[in-house]
Parts: structure tokens; C-alpha cells; sequence
């Protein structure tokens, strides 16, 4: 199905950017055969001695990385760019859910008749994200971040337990860790963290937004999200979980001193470990997540970025050869992981060592591997911002009450707060 994203674009006059500049296709010189300089946004680490590789192969096309922060105000430097008519880079690193906003304010190119044939390359979920389920292509996926279960493996040991294949088994390993020593949590629920609860409710089969002909959908208080809300709801309510916030210093501590025992998390949390939870190396095993279905293994991503061509980049051709081999090159994907220190989202990338906090396992990234492909497709909407902060809002509510029915009830102003916003906005929303 073709995604008539460009055309909602049209149709929403307010969108975001409401006179964003053009692209300047009528100055592209992308077939000339002259040299070629790119600018390059991007935050990951290390890139420039990524490119390094690719410039000194390449010496037609040379890319200079211009180092930025990430996130919003990556995304905010750009629009500005684009609605000033000049100083947007040629290429920029693109988290996954911006993509739409970027695309409905016409900031990024469409890159497919340039970029060749990628698809079979990149897992389905990493693709979606790219495409938005259409036939245009927003860019090439860079790194993914699949989540994964990690837990201490003494205090599964001491209890009798074993890694979780279900949910109903982390419901079960919850309640008896926290009853042999109430101390300890097995996890917690964290209202500020909205990207995970994404990644959760991805697994269980959701996705929030959606096109239906010209109009946009939002689904956020659908079933798969209500079941993972509810669940969630129940563990807190119950107590056998926290409900504290993660990334502060006292879920820092917890983790070191043993009172945080497990973590919901991606592929990149053994560097937050190891920073967090130094005394306890060796003593943490990564696993693949909990399941709702055993029969039909599933997960989640939570962050990941792609490689994208802006729409006022004078060279799409040589932008679009360069970013094909950033992402896809075996040279490149090793760079990549062991410089830039990212996880490649390419079906090929092949890691040999596993993370220096879980040096014992030899099969982290195996188990990375497999996750990576039993994500599942999520379409993010051209407003994830609002719907963030509408979550943290009313999750963070949820956790203070502690009651179940909380959880699942917020699911609705979370639902309001969007679809309000894109109708605001000018967006066509399908009722």
C-alpha cells in the first residue's frame, strides 16, 4: 500500500512547519560528475572516523559530519533550516519516530529511486519505519535498539528461578523475589519513560498511529495496549514492582546495591550498566524478552535512528549512495558497532565480541540478532512528541495512585490529547 503521506502533507496546512521551504530541486546537480561535498548531521559517537573509511575510498563524493545534539533539538535545527530556505546539512541522523514530523514538513527527501534495492537488507520493523509502510523511502535504517530482558542471574539462582519465557513467569519471578526479600524489585514502572511503554505495547501487537486513504489514525487505547497497561497496573498495585522513575540516582543506586534485580530494556543496556551498576559485573545475563504468545516470539524497539537525505541536499544521488553504505556496507557495520558504538539495524552486521559488562556471555549478540528480528512494525505519527508528554502526564498519575485501573484508564486522555493535537495541527483524522 502507498502511504499518501506527501499528500496528507498537502491537505494539512498547519502542519508543523506551515512555510517550509522547498527543497530546491531545480538546483540539483546530482548527476553531475563533478566533486561533491556533504555535510552530515549526526550525534552517534565517533562518526567522523566512520566517514574517514568512506572518504578515503570515495575521493569524489567527501563527507564532513557535523557533530549535534540529538532528539528534539536536532529535529527543531533542521525545521528551522528548512523553513529559513538555506543551511540544512545533505544528510542527518533521524530517530525512527521523527521521521513522520520531518516527512509532513517536507524536510527530508525521498530517496528510492536513488538508494537501489535495500529492503532485504533490514529487518521488516526497521524498513516500516523508513517507509512508513509506503513505497517512499525516507532514508536507510542505521541502528535499531530491540529490547531485550536483563536480570541478576545470583538472585535468579537463589531463588530457584529461571529467565522468564512469559509474562505470567515475570508476573510469577516478581512476586517471589519481592516476597523472599522486600528490598528487591525485579523492575519498575517508569512513568517518564514513554519510549519503552511504546516498545511494550509494539510487542503486544500495537500500533499507534496509521493512514486510511487521506486521514491518519490513532489508536493508542487499542486492546494490545490496554492488555499491557492493565498488566503493568496489576504489578504495581500489587507491589511487586517499583514505580519509581529509571535514570535518576536512586534507581542508579538500586541497581548497583541490589535492590533492582532485572531491567526491561534494549540491546544498549550494557553500557548503561556499566556505568550504573559497576559493582555487580559478572553477575547480570541477558535474555530474550518475555513473550505474551511463547508460540509467536515478538519484541519491541526502544530508540534507533536512521540515515536520512534532507530535502534541500543539492546532491540526492551522491547523499543516497553515501548513506547506502554507511548502513549496509560490511566495512561500514563494523565501524559502526566497534567505533560508533551502535547496534547496525542490517540483517548482516556481524558483532564478535559481546559488551564489556557481559564479557562471560558469549552469546549476547546472537541473542540481540534474534530479537532485532522478531521486532515488530510500528507506525509512528507525525506528533509523538504530544503523545509523550500526554503519557508522562497521565502515567505519571497512574504510578503515584498505584491502582491498576488507573493504568488503563489513561489510555483514553493519552488517546484525546493526540488525536486533538493532529486535528489542531490540520491533520485529517479518521474517527
Amino acid at each position: 500500500m502507498k502511504t499518501p503521506l506527501r499528500l496528507l502533507a498537502v491537505l494539512s496546512a498547519a502542519v508543523l512547519l506551515a512555510t517550509a521551504g522547498c527543497s530546491g530541486g531545480s538546483d540539483d546537480d546530482s548527476t553531475s560528475d563533478a566533486n561533491v561535498s556533504l555535510n552530515y548531521w549526526a550525534w552517534a559517537p565517533n562518526m567522523d572516523k566512520v566517514v574517514a573509511e568512506w572518504n578515503a575510498t570515495h575521493p569524489k563524493i567527501q563527507v564532513t559530519v557535523n557533530k549535534q545534539d540529538g532528539g528534539d533539538p536536532a529535529v527543531t535545527k533542521l525545521l528551522t533550516a528548512v523553513k529559513a530556505g538555506s543551511g540544512a546539512p545533505d544528510v542527518m541522523q533521524t530517530e525512527y519516530q521523527k521521521i513522520p514530523t520531518l516527512v509532513s514538513a517536507d524536510a527530508l527527501a525521498d530517496i528510492s529511486s536513488e538508494a537501489g534495492d535495500l529492503e532485504s537488507k533490514f529487518p521488516e520493523a526497521a524498513w516500516t519505519a523508513v517507509t512508513l509502510g509506503g513505497d517512499a523511502l525516507y532514508g536507510v535504517p542505521q541502528d535499531s535498539g530491540p529490547l531485550m530482558f536483563y536480570y541478576r542471574a545470583d538472585i535468579f539462582e537463589k531463588n530457584g528461578l529461571q529467565a522468564p519465557k512469559t509474562w505470567d513467569d515475570y508476573a510469577a519471578a516478581a512476586e517471589k523475589i519481592h516476597r523472599a526479600n522486600p528490598k528487591q524489585y525485579l523492575g519498575t514502572f517508569s512513568a517518564t519513560d514513554a519510549g519503552l511503554f511504546v516498545g511494550l505495547v509494539q510487542q503486544a501487537g500495537a500500533s499507534w498511529w496509521g493512514v486510511k486513504g487521506d486521514s491518519w489514525t490513532v489508536d493508542i487505547d487499542d486492546a494490545a495496549t490496554q492488555k499491557v497497561a492493565a498488566f503493568w497496573g496489576g504489578l504495581v498495585e500489587k507491589g511487586v514492582i517499583d514505580n519509581k522513575p529509571m535514570y535518576t540516582p536512586e534507581w542508579n543506586t538500586a541497581l548497583n546495591d541490589g535492590a533492582q534485580v532485572g531491567w526491561v530494556s534494549a540491546v544498549w543496556a550494557p553500557g548503561v550498566l556499566e556505568g550504573s551498576a559497576k559493582d555487580t559485573k559478572g553477575k547480570w545475563k541477558a535474555a530474550l524478552m518475555p513473550q505474551w504468545d511463547a508460540a509467536n516470539p515478538a519484541t519491541g524497539n526502544w530508540g534507533g535512528s536512521a540515515t536520512s537525505v534532507t530535502a534541500q541536499s543539492k546532491h540526492k544521488k551522491q547523499a543516497a549512495e553515501f548513506i547506502a553504505w554507511l548502513n549496509s556496507d560490511p566495512a561500514a557495520l563494523k565501524l559502526l558497532s566497534g567505533t560508533a558504538n551502535v547496534y547496525p539495524a542490517a540483517n548482516d552486521a556481524v558483532l564478535d565480541q559481546p559488551p564489556a559488562f557481559f564479557s562471560d556471555q558469549k552469546d549476547f549478540y546472537d541473542l540481540a540478532a534474534e530479537a532485532a528480528k522478531a521486532t515488530k512494525p510500528f507506525t509512528y505519527g507525525p506528533n509523538v512528541n504530544v503523545a509523550y508528554s500526554a503519557f508522562n502526564d497521565a502515567f505519571g498519575k497512574a504510578a503515584e495512585s498505584r491502582k491498576a485501573a488507573a493504568f488503563t484508564s489513561s489510555l483514553a486522555t493519552v488517546q484525546k490529547a493526540t488525536v486533538d493535537d493532529m486535528k489542531n495541527s490540520g491533520f485529517t483524522v479518521a474517527e
